[in-house]
């Protein structure tokens, strides 16, 4: 069917679930995706009944109506319509009936995408037990490195696949031990994956759960590839930066920050690594052009996507629930719709969110520095109930 022709029946069935003519196109955008704005007037009235407020695990689920929802009518919906059709790849069971129409809709246009969604969803804020409507916002990324496949002067730093015999929620060796440790190495002879040469960029790799590699081969060739999560010793996870702070040596416990502190004090940087004494194991994976575009699959089992994807406390918020998010802080502000598509062990409590911000050294720069207040408002489906009443 042609775009046009396939657009037009789909515009028709918008207007019949909405029962109202065609919304006016937005002639006007913001001048990037992180520039707070105010509701757009063009929004359909939105004077229906609001439905019971409801909890999840530690969270209060609070209705609340569209013109709530701070820049609902300025976001580019189309550039999250990619992720919300990777989440319809392993859909939770409250969205699996709407896919067939999140996959008609990636031809639309962003008037029809909205009033599909203020047709098909309830937003609900998202709230702590006790009514706290804010929580915190952190970023993470995908690091980009150089690596050997074989040890040398320069790439010394060993990555790992996870050990023979490792056993799930049974703590293994920390990574101290296993910097050290003679036996501890001969357990983990043969497991090497490729050789960093910076022992803090491995712990960066590790704390963001994947990463690609740029492998360089005894022969001179040199292939891209990705390390995927595959677990942990399952030691207590704890921050170097919380470490550095409670030494007083920093300031503030950003990446760069801590860097900078790496570069003065060579002769202290184990010191500081075997602070955390997790360690995480990875798997190669190959990484072709079509993959690239793509982050690495997250606890929802798909690909995440850059700027769109969110890790989350699954208690708090299903996987693959679309998520209305705002912020406003020192590193930057947005308002766009995220998809719950990833979860890690510092991500945990109500109103709590990890902001994929993809790759390369912009994702690294706001990874290392975002820390603000945000505001969630998951996007539930009309027939789904997700918890019981309070």
């Amino acid at each position: 069917m042609e775009r046009s022709r396939c657009f037009a029946a789909w515009a028709l069935i918008v207007g019949s679930l909405l029962g109202v003519g065609g919304l006016k196109a937005q002639n006007q955008s913001p001048t990037g995706p992180e520039l707070l704005a105010p509701v757009s007037a063009d929004l359909p009235t939105d004077s229906a009944s609001l439905p019971h407020e409801l909890l999840q695990g530690n969270t209060r689920w609070v209705p609340a109506r569209w013109a709530d929802l701070p820049g609902f009518g300025l976001d580019t919906l189309y550039e999250a319509w990619n992720a919300w059709i990777k989440s319809c790849e392993r859909p939770a069971a409250a969205f699996a009936p709407l896919c067939n129409e999140v996959r008609a809709l990636s031809i639309a246009d962003e008037p029809a995408q909205r009033a599909w969604m203020m047709a098909r969803l309830q937003p609900y804020q998202v709230r702590a037990r006790s009514g706290a409507v804010e929580g915190l916002l952190t970023a993470y990324y995908e690091p980009e490195l150089s690596a050997a496949r074989l040890p040398d002067a320069q790439f010394a730093v060993p990555l790992y696949q996870p050990p023979v015999g490792l056993a799930q929620r049974r703590p293994w060796y920390t990574r101290q031990e296993i910097d050290t440790s003679p036996m501890v190495r001969e357990l983990l002879a043969g497991r090497e994956i490729a050789y960093l040469a910076d022992p803090v960029d491995a712990l960066i790799l590790q704390i963001q759960g994947s990463g690609r590699l740029r492998i360089s081969a005894p022969d001179g060739s040199v292939q891209q590839v990705r390390l995927a999560y595959a677990g942990t010793n399952e030691q207590a996870y704890k921050s170097v930066g919380r470490w550095l702070l409670d030494q007083g040596a920093v300031r503030d416990a950003s990446w760069p920050s801590i860097k900078n502190w790496v570069l003065r004090n060579p002769t202290r940087v184990n010191e500081m690594l075997w602070s955390n004494p997790r360690m995480v194991f990875f798997w190669e994976e190959p990484l072709p052009p079509a993959d690239a575009v793509w982050g690495p699959r997250g606890a929802q089992g798909v690909a995440l996507t850059p700027g769109r994807s969110i890790a989350v406390d699954p208690e708090s918020i299903p996987f693959g629930t679309p998520v209305w998010l705002t912020t406003q802080g020192p590193t930057t502000s947005l308002q766009k719709l995220v998809f719950a598509q990833d979860t890690g062990a510092a991500i945990t409590g109500p109103v709590r969110a990890d902001y994929f911000a993809g790759w390369g050294r912009a994702a690294e720069e706001l990874a290392g520095r975002m820390k603000q207040p945000v505001r969630l408002w998951v996007l539930w489906p009309k027939s789904g109930r997700p918890a019981e009443r309070p």
